[in-house]
């Protein structure tokens, strides 16, 4: 497994990510956003951040576009958590999903967020050729969302 983690701007952490959470939290979802909450793997507290849910071929995922960040060790040790669009709350199991199935579903995401993400992504886009998509595969967390309620 990859260690890749890209951090986010100053921009991103302090104006972009808390205007899309402040949406969110009132019910509005910016082009599928959600607030993820999920439980620390050491503190078991809650920890929430914006994500954005992609929904391909009847399913559900969350990307992690920056990499193997805070949020997704924690899901690989809860297993699930919760997807919140205003005062609405979906509880969820998470499965990670692997490498070797990613590239249609970061090609969806990308196409879908590439100008919002885009930048994490090393120059690989939409339109790159499936062994690009998988080169960087590992790179970028992928978890199927089933929802439990």
């Amino acid at each position: 497994m990859s260690t890749h983690v890209q951090k986010p701007g100053w921009f991103t952490v302090n104006v972009l990510n808390r205007f899309v959470a402040w949406l969110t939290r009132r019910g509005i979802s910016v082009w599928g956003s959600r607030v993820l909450a999920v439980r620390g793997r050491k503190s078991g507290q809650w920890r929430t951040t914006p994500v954005n849910l992609l929904t391909l071929d009847g399913r559900q995922y969350l990307v992690a576009p920056r990499g193997h960040v805070q949020w997704t060790h924690n899901m690989r040790a809860a297993g699930g958590g919760e997807l919140h669009l205003g005062k609405h709350v979906d509880t969820f199991t998470a499965a990670e999903v692997g490498d070797d199935d990613k590239t249609p579903i970061l090609r969806a995401y990308l196409k879908r967020w590439k100008a919002e993400v885009g930048v994490f992504f090393n120059g690989v886009g939409p339109h790159s050729p499936d062994d690009e998509l998988r080169r960087i595969a590992p790179d970028h967390p992928v978890f199927e969302v089933t929802r439990t309620s």
